[in-house]
């Protein structure tokens, strides 16, 4: 089943058929019984609406926050340990890897997420900009899993490079992530072998390609979700991206007009273009 937030209210997948869900999205997100529910409406309402165009879809988030881990996959930290080398802080991130407390940090309020379509902002002080696609699981108030989405986490990885301390800039300012196009409801996180695949164009052709898996994160959901909520609360809930194992190459920056393409089978493909 997969959840779409839309102009025009909330709108279900199931089995091939749409309807509509009369209910408000952060109600939805924190319902115990989400996923009963859901098929309670698909069975009654059959197929009563259409899938949603692209044009009308909202990013599927409400009151939500969303943080992000880092280091949670070998290729991040390779990529992070050279980034930052000048700044003498290189081994920081090869010790969060291996160390049993994560790397989480505040990424977006809604206000600064776009949705399917919409346009993420370049940062103008930044000149090394790249894409980080992310599984990103919903998690209710309760530190439960109601499901997973596509995420875009936008980094400036000069900024963070020449000092950690610089984290929040680097990663937080309006148009920074990207959420949908809707959200696969699960009470269980993404099987391992889920793909994750990025396609970056540029003036209508391919400028990098890159693919990973699940498998490949090294820091187990339970336990990023149980440091995020330990000694937090999050009323509304929260949007957890888990890291990138995808990294464009040293010379490879965005610029305006680019279109990031990212694709996870269960949930669809988020397009963004940059601005």
């Amino acid at each position: 089943m997969i959840l779409y937030r839309t102009m025009d209210g909330v709108v279900l997948e199931h089995r091939g058929a749409h309807c509509s869900i009369p209910a408000d999205w952060d109600e939805l997100f924190n319902r115990p019984d989400l996923d009963a529910y859901l098929r309670r409406c698909a069975g009654r309402a059959g197929s009563t609406a259409r899938k949603p165009h692209s044009a009308r879809l909202l990013p599927p988030i409400g009151r939500q926050e969303v943080w992000a881990a880092g280091v949670t996959y070998n290729r991040s930290r390779v990529a992070r340990m050279s980034e930052s080398k000048q700044a003498g802080s290189s081994d920081f991130y090869d010790r969060v890897y291996h160390a049993a407390r994560p790397e989480l940090f505040f990424k977006a309020t809604p206000h600064r997420v776009v949705g399917h379509g919409g346009a993420m902002h370049l940062r103008r002080d930044s000149i090394w900009i790249v894409p980080e696609p992310e599984i990103t699981l919903a998690i209710n108030a309760r530190g439960q899993i109601v499901g997973y989405t596509i995420g875009n986490d936008l980094s400036c990885r000069d900024i963070e490079g020449e000092n950690p301390l610089y984290l929040p800039q680097a990663k937080t300012f309006v148009g920074c992530a990207a959420l949908g196009p809707g959200l696969r409801v699960s009470r269980r996180p993404p099987p391992r072998a889920t793909a994750i695949a990025i396609a970056i164009r540029r003036h209508g052709r391919s400028i990098f390609s890159g693919a990973t898996r699940v498998s490949e994160i090294r820091k187990p959901f339970a336990s990023l979700i149980e440091h995020l909520y330990r000694d937090n609360s999050f009323p509304a809930g929260c949007f957890l991206m888990t890291g990138t194992g995808i990294v464009p190459p040293e010379d490879l920056c965005l610029r305006p007009g680019d279109e990031v393409r990212i694709t996870v089978p269960p949930v669809g493909t988020l397009v963004n273009r940059m601005a």
